[in-house]
């Protein structure tokens, strides 16, 4: 039964079985996924992760954030490693600055 098999893939004009070009077309469904997950999923959280880092370095004085935990405050200082927020009237917390991540929207 087996050397039926061979014999009509070898008779029928296909490619054979070490030919390279059949490697080639077998991992290409596993070549063309990679390329989906790293357009759909991997790209675009590396560009969102430098926008975070870029608007982590530019943080001054007065400008409103949120930090992963959802509180909302404004900045009073900022220090190498963190950042002091004032999150209402004379109360002000100390976070790492990695824990920031975004900017609050106007008007809150």
């Amino acid at each position: 039964m087996i050397d039926v098999a061979w014999a009509q893939s070898a008779a029928g004009g296909g490619l054979a079985p070490n030919d390279p070009r059949a490697m080639l077309f077998n991992f290409l469904p596993l070549i063309l996924v990679f390329v989906i997950f790293y357009f759909l999923i991997l790209r675009p959280q590396t560009q969102k992760q430098k926008e975070v880092r870029k608007m982590i370095d530019n943080l001054k004085k007065g400008d409103r954030v949120v930090s992963t935990g959802g509180i909302y405050g404004e900045v009073v200082d900022v220090k190498p490693e963190t950042v002091i927020l004032r999150v209402a009237d004379n109360v002000k917390m100390e976070f790492a600055k990695s824990a920031v991540i975004g900017m609050a929207p106007k008007g809150e």
